[in-house]
This record gives structure tokens, C-alpha cells and sequence, in this order.
């Protein structure tokens, strides 16, 4: 079995950092037979058979039950599935998406995105005040929401400016406000490039940072969310960088500030 510095292999598929603990199943959100038995199955048969390396570190942040809204960068097409990974390492648990209005609208899909009970976000409505009340609600009925507070990808691949929906929503809502950071997403398919859906073995990495200390200040808590989230980032690229590296340069899937050539943040 290949050997990785700082990393184990848990089950099959995923990686994960020396002395990861599992959790009890979350057994309500286990019964969620369409979500959990068939979408989480068929998504992960699929990453599969890509040869997705997938390396998951900090999922012990998440709660076993119970609220909490994850704050993700968004750099790929994808990042909705691998955002999902670490919580359902911990104890199987599910991530109830805000995504946009326009992917529920499609017949069919919308349907199952709604039988998922993700959460449409109507973005021609300014602020999305009914999103945001959905996303409180959720929360409140013990849900894990995710939310991409950059609001669309970033074809940088750094932390763009970030919306302050959701430390409002976790004002709101009264749960923890938990950062997390992907890398490697944007390489399967993002913005303006093609898919790379083949079995291309593309190492995919997510970690969940600790709940942010949240002041109640929204903008103060959005800074702060910004700036952990950067941090947070920065560490995971070069530890992918040292790991992989080096590259040759000008690879569209990495940031400019590491020799890449995706575009500059705006």
C-alpha cells in the first residue's frame, strides 16, 4: 500500500490524518435513504472510478449532531461533492447545499435537489432573504449547511471578497460558523476550462478548520472568515505543492502567486 508522510489510508478511498478517530453514525440522517444510500453511493462509485485520491483532514470539527454552517471556497464545478466529504467521514452526515435558483429549476434535477433539502438561492433577489430564513430553518432542525460565501467560483483560485450571509446566518440561526478549504476540485472542472472526468488519479484535498469565535459583529465576523479562510488555504497549497510538486508552471489550475496561470484575484 503507498505511503504517504502525515497521511493513512481509512477504508477504501479516503485519506486521512494520523489518529482520526470515526464517530457513531448519525442515525437520523443515516435513514435518508435517496441522499445517504443512494446519491452519497453513486457519487463516490463515480469519484472512483476518476481515481479521485480524496484526503480529508479536521472532519472531527464537525458536530455529531446538531447545526453548524460550513463556509467553503469555491473554485470548481465539483466542489459541492467534495465539500460533503468530510461530513460524511463523521458519522455519515449529510451537507444541505445553497446553491443557485437556476440548478432547481431544471425538471428533474430540481426535484432532487429538493428531496436532498438543499436550499435555492435566488441571487436576482439582492440579499436572498428567503434563502437565508431556509438556511436559519434548516440549521434550527439540527442540519449541517454548507454555503459558498464567494457566491460564484473564483477563477483565481484564492479567496475573493466574501458575502456577509453567512455570518449572518449563523447569528441567526445560534450554531457554530466552521471554515473549510478545498484544493484539487478545480483541476476535474471549473470555470471556463473543459471536463477532466476520465480517470485522470487527481489528488483532491479538504480540511475543516474549528468553529470561528464569532463576535456577533457580522462585518467583523466576514473579516474574520476571510482571513481564516486564506490561512487555512495557503497552508493546505504548499503542503499539496510539496507533496505533488514541483510543477513546470502556467498550469491554468493553479493561482498565479504560485507560478500557475490562472488569472490574478480581481
Amino acid at each position: 500500500m503507498k505511503v504517504r508522510a502525515g497521511w493513512q489510508k481509512h477504508g477504501s478511498w479516503y485519506w486521512v490524518r494520523p489518529g482520526f478517530r470515526p464517530t457513531a453514525l448519525n442515525k437520523a440522517e443515516n435513514r435518508e435513504i435517496f441522499y445517504n444510500q443512494i446519491v452519497i453511493r453513486l457519487m463516490k462509485t463515480m469519484l472512483r472510478f476518476q481515481g479521485i485520491q480524496m484526503s480529508v483532514a479536521g472532519s472531527e470539527n464537525l458536530p455529531d449532531t446538531g447545526g453548524a454552517l460550513l463556509a467553503l471556497n469555491h473554485t470548481g464545478y465539483f466542489d459541492f461533492i467534495f465539500g460533503g466529504t468530510a461530513a460524511n467521514l463523521h458519522g455519515r452526515r449529510l451537507v444541505r447545499f445553497m446553491a443557485k435558483k437556476e440548478v432547481f429549476d431544471v425538471p428533474v434535477v430540481g426535484a432532487l435537489m429538493r428531496k436532498m433539502k438543499h436550499i435555492p438561492v435566488d441571487r436576482s433577489a439582492g440579499a436572498g432573504t428567503s434563502a437565508l430564513d431556509a438556511a436559519v430553518t434548516s440549521l434550527r432542525a439540527g442540519n449541517l449547511v454548507g454555503i459558498f460565501p464567494e457566491a460564484t467560483i473564483s477563477r483565481s483560485f484564492e479567496i475573493k471578497d466574501i458575502k456577509t450571509g453567512a455570518a449572518r446566518i449563523a447569528k441567526e440561526a445560534g450554531v457554530p460558523l466552521i471554515p473549510v478549504v478545498l484544493w484539487g476540485s478545480q483541476r476535474v472542472w471549473t470555470k471556463g476550462h473543459k471536463k477532466r472526468l476520465g480517470r485522470h488519479h487527481f489528488p483532491v484535498w479538504v480540511q475543516v478548520g474549528e468553529p470561528l469565535a464569532l463576535t456577533g459583529v457580522v462585518e467583523d465576523d466576514t473579516a474574520k472568515l476571510r482571513e481564516t479562510m486564506k490561512i487555512m488555504l495557503d497552508r493546505l497549497r504548499s503542503e499539496y505543492e510539496t507533496e505533488y510538486g514541483p510543477f513546470p508552471g502556467g498550469e491554468y489550475w493553479r493561482p498565479a502567486a504560485l507560478g500557475g496561470g490562472a488569472p490574478a484575484l480581481e
